[in-house]
């Protein structure tokens, strides 16, 4: 799937929840079906910056050109919105990701029923995602 073909997805998926108690709950499942992090990587070098919880992201460029994302946090709302972001973006090449524009994220809601922190935190985790995308996009340039 395309990343805009996720995002309508999740789209579709939040639409059928009627109230923000559900989608809510609906966010904390995403978060506890979110792969484990391999431990290595919850470290201060993986957390990212602009969280107000500890969100450890690693991100691992595979032979087949694509990004795959890991990560885990110590809060349940926040390991839920990482997870959201991980499924959109995790499984596509650096410049897919680099240049993706995640209306989801406003369609849902996300931004205007979250805390400001949270919301902070949020685009914290798209834009580390997205500079991991700009440094293995260049670091395949000059392989």
């Amino acid at each position: 799937m395309t990343i805009n073909e996720i995002q309508d997805e999740l789209i579709a998926e939040f639409s059928m929840l009627t109230d923000w108690v559900d989608k809510y709950e609906y966010l904390i499942q995403l978060g506890k079906e979110l792969p484990p992090i391999d431990p290595q990587y919850k470290t201060d070098d993986h957390l990212i910056k602009g969280c107000q919880s500890k969100v450890w992201l690693h991100a691992e460029l595979k032979e087949d050109g694509k990004i795959y994302f890991t990560a885990d946090s110590d809060a349940i709302i926040s390991k839920g919105l990482v997870s959201l972001v991980i499924r959109i973006l995790s499984g596509h090449t650096p410049e897919e990701i680099a240049k993706a524009d995640l209306y989801c994220i406003d369609q849902i809601g996300l931004k205007e029923h979250l805390s400001p922190t949270r919301s902070n935190g949020l685009v914290s985790m798209i834009k580390q995602m997205k500079l991991y995308a700009v440094a293995f996009q260049s670091q395949l340039k000059h392989a």
